[in-house]
């Protein structure tokens, strides 16, 4: 049994590791939905998710967002340029950093799969929940998105 933080009551304990097991398994369920969980890493989707977000953006500024050292953003912007998803070219304010870029790959891979996974999620809530369910659902995502601006 995994031991709980210290000064930590033992709902919030439960409650973190409960909701990390649910959404590393919606994680895997909506990409395989989608057809895209074959060839790239959680990591990597991350990363080509955030890089489609800029237009364009270093790899220190990619790591800092989501939250990883700069050595493990260069690995995985590494494996995303040999499977031709981004580009890395020189910062033209700073030769010594460059920018990361998607390709027309990368960018036809992110949007191409995220219509298929809206639309199986709202399809799935919409079959398997109330409108009570949804909106509890709703309410619970106000309150989860508080995690990310911690």
């Amino acid at each position: 049994m995994e031991q709980k933080p210290d000064g930590v009551s033992d709902s919030a304990a439960r409650a973190a590791r409960d909701l990390t097991v649910v959404l590393n398994r919606l994680r895997r369920r909506v990409r395989s939905v989608a057809g895209d969980e074959e060839d790239l890493t959680p990591p990597q989707v991350s990363a080509l998710t955030l890089v489609g977000k800029h237009d364009a953006a270093t790899a220190s500024a990619l790591a800092s967002a989501e939250g990883v050292r700069p050595q493990s953003m260069a690995t995985t912007l590494a494996a995303l340029d040999r499977l031709g998803l981004i580009h890395r070219n020189p910062d033209p304010d700073d030769g010594r950093r460059q920018l990361v870029t998607l390709t027309e790959a990368g960018r036809e891979r992110i949007e191409g799969n995220r219509p298929a996974r809206r639309r199986w999620l709202a399809r799935t809530l919409e079959e398997q929940y109330s409108e009570e369910e949804r909106q509890t659902i709703l309410d619970a995502l106000t309150l989860l998105e508080r995690l990310t601006q911690s």
